[in-house]
């Protein structure tokens, strides 16, 4: 199994799975033609994906989605409270595209790939985060939550990879330019994991098989990649080369599990 991200941030995320013949896209918040463009950089064709999945409606997460799975038709795996969210704000963007509908905690297979969708706390309608496997190795993402439970902590314990969330240094939220509103809401237990919130989860994980941890969904306004990269190398006693980043322009070339 082997995981690339085409970027990650606030303008916009998409990461690809891979195992055998199988590639699963997890969300697609860039337009078309800029998705494109990330997967052709990874050395992928669009026909190539086998099925999207999404984490939630918001538009970092869901805007390009539905659009590229038309185009390509890719099929969209996704909780009836995303899907009832996305045909809110659009109004019914999903025409057309072939959806299967997905519970928290029930797991599903998607050709040579497990899927776990598990519960995270997040302001969206029915916000998941996934864990894939190829049967020997385990992935785990979260890029989206206000804050971390024992659920999560349990779900992600014995992972060979994980994509955490470091949205923003606490300090740089609060002295920075956001309304407060907007502030409360980031760093609220519904909002996005702080460098140190993240730092702290990983201290909680069981680590035996953790080959890779990548810094993802950093804001450019309330975080830097040096910040991210120093909470997580104290949490794991590493160095802080061995971390690796997501920034929103480049993404990450392929890792290996």
């Amino acid at each position: 199994m082997r995981f690339a991200s085409l970027g990650s941030g606030s303008e916009g995320n998409a990461l690809v799975v891979e195992a055998g013949a199988t590639r699963v896209m997890l969300d697609c918040g860039f337009s078309l033609r800029d998705t494109e463009s990330r997967l052709a950089r990874a050395g992928l064709d669009p026909g190539q994906i086998s099925a999207l999945c999404l984490t939630h409606e918001h538009d970092d997460h869901a805007s390009g989605a539905f659009v590229f799975a038309r185009r390509h038709r890719i099929p969209v795996w996704l909780t009836s409270g995303t899907l009832a969210g996305v045909r809110a704000a659009t109004g019914g963007a999903d025409a057309g595209v072939r959806t299967q509908a997905i519970l928290a905690e029930q797991r599903f297979e998607i050709g040579d790939l497990e899927v776990l969708p598990y519960t995270v706390p997040h302001d969206a309608r029915e916000p998941v985060q996934f864990v894939f496997s190829d049967g020997g190795a385990r992935l785990g993402v979260l890029t989206d939550t206000g804050r971390s439970t024992a659920h999560i902590e349990a779900v992600l314990s014995g992972c060979a990879a994980l994509v955490l969330e470091a949205n923003h240094d606490r300090q740089m939220l609060e002295q920075g330019p956001y309304p407060p509103r907007l502030k409360s809401r980031i760093a609220g237990g519904f909002g996005h994991l702080d460098n140190a919130a993240a730092g702290a989860l990983l201290c909680t994980l069981e680590r035996r098989r953790l080959r890779h941890v990548v810094a993802a969904h950093l804001s450019q306004t309330n975080n830097t990649p040096a910040h991210a990269a120093a909470a997580f190398a104290a949490a794991l006693g590493c160095g802080e080369d061995w971390i690796t980043l997501a920034p929103q322009a480049s993404g990450f070339e392929w890792r290996e599990i």
